[in-house]
């Protein structure tokens, strides 16, 4: 597994290193390795994790503590989907795919409360507009 140094991480992702460290101090990714030195080393794994953490920041519009709800939901998931294929009971897999349709459900209410939000802020531009328009109407008459 090649890794690499933060200024490398910064190119492929379009991120200043300052933002990568603040992601990292925040918590919405995990301490890189380092070395003797105390160069921080990044994995493919960590690009991606970076990438969907803009991602959601760029579409949907959260903020910092909502990226890291957002993240701290992902990685749930990923526990419980590994914890479900190891295991064979029936009872514990049922509870396993339980515990994840209720994070996804709420990880949809977070997006669905941000859409609102959005549609609301839309409907007062449409009304700014139409007062504009209004107002213009006479003037180029």
């Amino acid at each position: 597994m090649q890794l690499l140094k933060i200024e490398e991480v910064a190119k492929r992702t379009g991120l200043t290193k300052r933002a990568i460290r603040y992601y990292e101090d925040f918590g919405l990714i995990s301490p890189p390795e380092r070395t003797q030195g105390g160069i921080r080393l990044y994995s493919e794994d960590d690009i991606e994790k970076i990438n969907k953490i803009m991602l959601a920041k760029e579409v949907l519009g959260f903020s910092l503590a909502e990226l890291q709800q957002y993240m701290t939901f992902q990685a749930i998931i990923e526990q419980q989907k590994t914890e479900y294929r190891t295991t064979e009971d029936m009872e514990a897999r049922r509870r396993k795919l339980m515990e994840i349709a209720s994070i996804l459900q709420k990880e949809k209410a977070m997006i669905d409360t941000k859409i609102a939000r959005m549609e609301q802020f839309k409907e007062e531009l449409i009304e700014y507009e139409s007062r504009v328009a209004k107002a213009l109407n006479p003037l180029n008459g």
